[in-house]
C-alpha cells in the first residue's frame, strides 16, 4: 500500500484560531503512556496484504473531544478486555478535562497529539485537518472491506472533504432511521397520579405542576446536561414541525434559505416555556452544571418523572432494569413525542439522523501505524467487532456464541432474553466505547432476532426503539456539513456566533418573564447581525443547497 505525503504542519496558524476559542488556562496534560520499546519488525500481513491484527500488540492513544466525556478504562468490562486480550490492543484515553478547546490547543501546542481524535465533524476537527494533522483514508478504504461494505458509495462521497481526501471514520452511520431521542416516563409516578394523558405541551405542564406538589422529592422535569442542549432541545422540537437539529447552526430552515433562529417563532415559544418551567421548579435548578453522574443517581432512584435528552436510552436502560428488579410495575417508559397543540404530531422530531452518524473518528500524523489503527477501526465496525461490543464477548456463556452460516448474523443464545440487566449494563457502556458504530448492521440484526422472542422477552431498549424512537427522529441529512471553516471569514464569524448562541441560551432559561427571555434573544439577534450573521446564513444556506443537490441526484 502507498503511503500519503502529508503538508508541513500549520502548527503556528491552528494555535492562533484554538487560542482565539479557548479563554480558560490550566497546566499542560500530562504526555500519553507510551508503548514499549520494540525492535523494528516487519508489519505482520494476512494473505491480502492486510494488516493482521492480534499477531503484534497495538498500543493507542484515544481522546474524545467532549468536556463532559471521559473514556472508562480500557479492559475493564467483558467487550475492551475481550479486544484487548484476542487482538492484543491497548487503548489509552486522553481527558478534556472539562474544557476540550483549551485541552486540543495545549495538545497541538506541545506537539503531544493522541493517536485518535473523536468528536464532532466540525470547526475544530477542521482545523486539524487544515493544518496538515489528520491522515488521509482514501487508501485504507479501498483496501479494508468493512467500511467500504456497510458505508457504501454514497456515504463515502458525502465523507470527502474539500481536498477530496476522506479524514473522518464515520460513527453510526446508516441509510435508515435510527436514534434514541425522545421523552421518558416514570411509571410508579404516572401510575400513582392516575395516567394522564400526556401529548402536547399543555399536558405537560399540567402533569408537572401536579408531580411537583405530589412528589416534591421527585425531580418534574429532568433534562440531563442542558449545557449540551439536552431537554431543551427535545422542549424545542415540541414547538416546531421538521425541527432539524437547528440549534447547532443558530438558524431554521425557510423557504429555500437559513434564517435567524433567534426570530423563529418556534423557537421563542420553547424558550419562554423552558423559562417557565425553571422559574416554577418543574425542572432541575442544576441543569447547566450538573454532570451524567449526578443525572444518573436520580433516575436510578425513580426520582425523576419526565426524561429527555438526546439519548435517553444509555442511562435509563440501567435505571429501568435496576427498578423493575425491585418491583415489576415499576421503571421506566417512553412516550410518543410531545407537541404543542394544533402541530402536526407526525412532523415532530425530539432528535435527528444523517446518513453519516453522529460523530467521527479522525486518525492524526502522531500515530506512529496509522494503518494499524484503521485496521482496527474497520474490523469494529465489521459483523464480530460490531457484536461483541454490543453484546460481549462471543461463548456459550455469552449471549451470542459464534455467526450463523452467513458469516454475518450472530447466534444469540438464551441468556440474551434470560439477563436483561447483564446486557443492559454492556449496552450503557457502549454507547461510551463504540466509537465507529455500524447502525445498520446492529439495528437489522437485533430486531430481526428479537422479532422471534415473546413480547416477554424481548430487550427492553430494542422494544422503544422500534416503537417510538426510530420513527419520531428526522433525516437531517440535507443539514450536514454546513459549519465553515476557520480558515476564512465565514469561520471566523461562526465562532462569535457560537459564543453569543452559548451566552443567550443559558440567560434566556433564567428569564424572569416571557418578555425578558424574548429581550434577551433578540439582543442575541443583534449581536449576531454585528458579528456577520449575514455572511455566515448566505454560506450555511448554500451548503444546504449544494446538499439537496447532490442528494437529490443520488
Amino acid at each position: 500500500m502507498g503511503r500519503a505525503v502529508w503538508k508541513p504542519l500549520s502548527i503556528g496558524l491552528l494555535l492562533i484560531s484554538l487560542i482565539a476559542c479557548s479563554e480558560a488556562e490550566r497546566g499542560q496534560p500530562e504526555p500519553p503512556e507510551e508503548a514499549p520499546e520494540a525492535a523494528a519488525t516487519e508489519t505482520p500481513r494476512t494473505e491480502d496484504g492486510l494488516y493482521a491484527l492480534g499477531r503484534d500488540p497495538l498500543y493507542m492513544t484515544f481522546y474524545a473531544h467532549y468536556g463532559y466525556y471521559t473514556m472508562p478504562k480500557w479492559g475493564a468490562d467483558p467487550s475492551s478486555a475481550w479486544i484487548r486480550d484476542k487482538l492484543n490492543v491497548h487503548v489509552k484515553g486522553v481527558s478534556a478535562e472539562g474544557d476540550g478547546k483549551l485541552m486540543l490547543q495545549k495538545m497541538v501546542a506541545g506537539q503531544q497529539l493522541p493517536d485518535v481524535v473523536w468528536g464532532e465533524r466540525d470547526a475544530d476537527l477542521e482545523r486539524l485537518r487544515e493544518a496538515g494533522l489528520l491522515v488521509p483514508l482514501d487508501e485504507y478504504i479501498a483496501e479494508y472491506p468493512n467500511l467500504r461494505q456497510w458505508a457504501g458509495e454514497k456515504i463515502i462521497n458525502l465523507l470527502r472533504s474539500p481536498d477530496g481526501h476522506i479524514y473522518y471514520f464515520p460513527n453510526y452511520y446508516s441509510n435508515k432511521p435510527y436514534g434514541n431521542a425522545g421523552f421518558v416516563v416514570n411509571k410508579r409516578i404516572y401510575r400513582e397520579l392516575g395516567s394522564p394523558k400526556l401529548e402536547t405541551t399543555d399536558d405537560l405542564y399540567r402533569y408537572l405542576l401536579r408531580v411537583k406538589t405530589m412528589f416534591p422529592d421527585a425531580v418534574p422535569f429532568e433534562t440531563g446536561l442542558a449545557k449540551e442542549g439536552q431537554g431543551i432541545d427535545q422542549l424545542f422540537s415540541s414547538f416546531k414541525e421538521d425541527n432539524f437539529s437547528f440549534t447547532r447552526y443558530f438558524a431554521v430552515a425557510n423557504g429555500e434559505r437559513m434564517t435567524s433562529i433567534y426570530k423563529d417563532a418556534g423557537f421563542r415559544e420553547s424558550a419562554m416555556f423552558v423559562a417557565k418551567l425553571m422559574r416554577e421548579g418543574l425542572m432541575s435548578q442544576d441543569a447547566l452544571v450538573q454532570t451524567e453522574y449526578q443525572v444518573s443517581e436520580k433516575l436510578m432512584a425513580g426520582k425523576a418523572a419526565v426524561y429527555a435528552s438526546a439519548d435517553p436510552m444509555r442511562m435509563i436502560m440501567i435505571a429501568d432494569a435496576e427498578l423493575s428488579k425491585a418491583d415489576p410495575e415499576d421503571g421506566y417508559f417512553f412516550i410518543e413525542p410531545i407537541y404543542k397543540e394544533g402541530l402536526d404530531p407526525a412532523r415532530i422530531y425530539p432528535g435527528t439522523y444523517n446518513v453519516l452518524g453522529w460523530n467521527a473518528a479522525a486518525i492524526t500524523t502522531s500515530a506512529n501505524n496509522p494503518e494499524a489503527i484503521f485496521a482496527l477501526l474497520d474490523w469494529m465496525t465489521g459483523p464480530e467487532g460490531s457484536a461483541v461490543q454490543m453484546w460481549g464477548p462471543p461463548g456459550e456463556d455469552g449471549y451470542w456464541n459464534g455467526f450463523k452460516e452467513d458469516g454475518i448474523t450472530p447466534a444469540f443464545t438464551s441468556k440474551y432474553s434470560s439477563d436483561p440487566q447483564g446486557l443492559a449494563e454492556i449496552q450503557a457502556l457502549s454507547g461510551d466505547m463504540i466509537w465507529v458504530g455500524n447502525t445498520g448492521y446492529l439495528d437489522k440484526t437485533k430486531s430481526e432476532y428479537e422479532a422471534t422472542l415473546p413480547e416477554e422477552d424481548r430487550n427492553w431498549a430494542t422494544y422503544w426503539q422500534q416503537n417510538i424512537t426510530w420513527r419520531s427522529q428526522g433525516d437531517a441529512t440535507p443539514f450536514i456539513k454546513l459549519i465553515p471553516p476557520s480558515s476564512i471569514e465565514e469561520g471566523r464569524i461562526y465562532l462569535k456566533l457560537k459564543e453569543i448562541w452559548l451566552d443567550a441560551r443559558a440567560t434566556a432559561m433564567f428569564g424572569r418573564t416571557d418578555e425578558e427571555v424574548l429581550d434577551v434573544l433578540d439582543d442575541a439577534h443583534a449581536a449576531s447581525m454585528e458579528a456577520g450573521f449575514d455572511l455566515y446564513l448566505d454560506y450555511i444556506t448554500k451548503r444546504w443547497q449544494d446538499n439537496l443537490r447532490v442528494l437529490n441526484n443520488d
